[in-house]
């Protein structure tokens, strides 16, 4: 059985780190003494060491709420606001949709929270790692080779993960290495250029594949291992390719080198029989997941002193007369991109009843298993009232409309509204939010084949391929029954604590034959033209077929995941998905209720996708400039 790495902060270094925070902290000096015992503590030996470690991994999930300290949201914002919302494919109503118009700006909270997060997270990285340096192991210092390395290299994996983040969202930041924080040299400026950016996050996880092993230290899933500083390292590289084009040829085949090296793995790595399951409770660090950061009470359950229980993301992205929020809605030009036989549509949302003749006008699919219906939570979407606005192609959401389907993905585990009080006993929902999945290195793989072998590259079409055969339920075949007795236990404990009736097989069926799926390029040579049968709004894209291809089952397979915005954006698709699958649209207010298609009145802008430094910064930092689109 898998051991779960808990990330529970190790007093000393919280202590310690909580008096290094970005230039934006004007009172970093006010810290708990937890110094008194001593910075020498955290490397007596390697059980300390351990522990010290344990504190760097603090900032991986939320924080709690106290103001400019931490970011109790973590993990879903401003995750969401960067990794889904640009992309149009995930939406919201009210503040939010700032992040759907391109309309952010330094001032906007999620920004500054963010960025603040990730600036704690690498000082606490710095401080730790700069303790490692020259440490005699062996003989009698109680400190081993072995733990040594390891704490060296998760580490900086984790500060690369961040810097990655940072660099993602706000292009150019400045460059913390080990031992600086902000609180010694609180005046830093911005990594000049790109090319430096992306190099200090290279050079970070290589060092941690050098360092780190395939399999998590002490078999505790949870920790970075090689698998995923290769991921990231892979993802470096091509985002570096992106913004060093001159360099792009050399980037993108050190990029090839490192994903490659994962999907020789396969005694590490593979993908789950079925899509939907990847997001069970029971499938928490399955051989798909590569990094993941897991939500789950554990003994804390019920426990609103512990923020990585109860992060409130059942709320947020429920359907609003279903006890959520409306932070996130899923569009129709997404539910629309899919291929009938397609499970990952179905293992991904709930919709409205919207009348199906409103469905077949616009040619969208009516789904049979979660129209009008949560078939993990057994309840009907909406509050089935004749005030409900839900059976429409937007609802009221906020005052405003809003696309009537609710991700699954993270909203699965636990109602948002029901008697059970889901404000008092009720506040558990383990959910696991994904940062790298096996598909996320596939589809990097395949544009690398593309970008350096052509649009016929074989090894390219091949991942697509693969990936299309699992989302049609080719893999489940022959393994119905322990699906069955792995996944359903769960819902039926759910249902029994609910009130609800005992299922008898899974919430969504598992194939028990194998069907014929068509070929990833002979189906996205029409797709792309605009000729497949499910391209009903868009028109063709000018980008080449195999991009297409790559993004739209990135879109496909991604969705509610954050590196969905990035991988779009990296692979130079972003613009002509916005323009192609997101038409400027003049259609608003109450005719949007009968009217599936997107309101869109802004104009692209590929230098806002370089975020503003948050003007926090701008006024404690003079040596940080503000990005040029703004």
């Amino acid at each position: 059985m898998k051991n779960i790495f808990k990330y529970t902060a190790f007093a000393c270094v919280a202590g310690i780190a909580l008096g290094n925070l970005t230039s934006c902290k004007e009172d970093f000096l006010e810290t708990d003494q937890y110094e008194l015992i001593g910075t020498d503590y955290l490397y007596q030996n390697d059980d300390h060491i351990l522990q010290g470690l344990t504190g760097v991994y603090d900032m991986m999930v939320p924080n709690g709420d106290d103001g400019e300290k931490s970011n109790g949201d973590w993990g879903f914002k401003p995750n969401l606001f960067t990794g889904g919302h640009p992309s149009m494919d995930t939406q919201c109503t009210g503040w939010d949709a700032a992040f759907l118009s391109q309309s952010w700006n330094a001032q906007t909270t999620e920004l500054n929270a963010g960025w603040l997060h990730a600036y704690m997270a690498i000082t606490k990285c710095n401080t730790f790692l700069e303790g490692l340096e020259d440490l005699e192991t062996g003989g009698e210092t109680g400190r081993s080779e072995e733990v040594v390395k390891t704490a060296k290299g998760e580490a900086t994996a984790v500060r690369g993960f961040f810097f990655t983040w940072l660099a993602q969202t706000f292009g150019r930041v400045p460059l913390l290495k080990t031992g600086e924080t902000y609180s010694e040299s609180p005046h830093k400026e911005r990594a000049k250029d790109y090319e430096e950016m992306w190099n200090f996050i290279i050079d970070d996880f290589k060092a941690a594949v050098e360092l780190l092993d395939w399999k998590p230290y002490n078999n505790q899933y949870g920790r970075a291992t090689k698998g995923m500083a290769l991921a990231y390292l892979a993802d470096a590289y091509m985002w570096k390719a992106f913004r060093c084009p001159e360099q792009k040829q050399a980037c993108l085949t050190e990029a090839r080198t490192a994903l490659k090296q994962i999907l020789d793995k396969t005694d590490i790595y593979e993908l789950s029989p079925s899509f939907t399951t990847n997001w069970d409770p029971a499938a928490v660090w399955n051989k798909e997941c590569i990094w993941a950061e897991v939500l789950d009470e554990g003994s804390n359950w019920s426990n609103w002193s512990n923020w990585t229980s109860h992060m409130q993301i059942k709320w947020y992205v429920a359907c609003i007369e279903n006890g959520g929020w409306g932070s996130l809605l899923l569009p129709w030009e997404w539910y629309a991109c899919y291929e009938p036989g397609d499970k990952r549509r179905d293992g991904s949302c709930v919709t409205g009843a919207v009348p199906e003749s409103d469905l077949d006008k616009y040619g969208i699919e009516k789904s049979d298993y979660v129209y009008g219906y949560h078939p993990y939570l057994q309840s009907v979407i909406g509050n089935g009232g004749v005030t409900s606005t839900v059976n429409r192609f937007h609802c009221l959401a906020n005052g405003e409309p809003g696309p009537s389907i609710w991700t699954t993905k993270l909203w699965r585990t636990a109602e948002a509204d029901n008697a059970y009080n889901p404000w008092g006993n009720g506040t558990w929902a383990p959910t696991i939010i994904y940062w790298k999945r096996l598909p996320n290195v596939m589809l990097d793989y395949a544009e690398c084949c593309f970008e350096l072998d052509g649009e016929n590259s074989t090894e390219g079409w091949e991942q697509l391929d693969k990936l299309r055969e699992r989302a049609f339920g080719n893999l489940e075949v022959g393994k119905t029954k322990d699906l069955t007795d792995k996944f359903l236990p769960y819902y039926n404990d759910l249902a029994k604590m609910y009130g609800k009736p005992a299922l008898t097989a899974y919430p969504l069926p598992f194939n028990d034959a194998t069907v014929t799926v068509e070929s990833a390029k002979s189906y996205y040579e029409k797709y792309a033209k605009g000729e497949a049968k499910e391209n009903v709004h868009q028109k063709a894209f000018t980008s080449p077929v195999w991009k297409v291809a790559v993004n739209t089952e990135r879109r496909k397979e991604l969705n509610c995941e954050w590196s969905l915005t990035p991988d779009l954006h990296k692979s130079g698709f972003l613009a002509d998905h916005i323009e192609t699958t997101y038409p400027t649209d003049a259609t608003s207010g109450e005719a949007l209720f009968n009217y599936p298609w997107t309101h869109r009145s802004f104009t692209y802008s590929e230098a806002k996708m370089d975020m503003p430094i948050p003007s926090d910064e701008l006024m404690k930092n003079p040596l940080c400039d503000q990005n040029p689109g703004y």
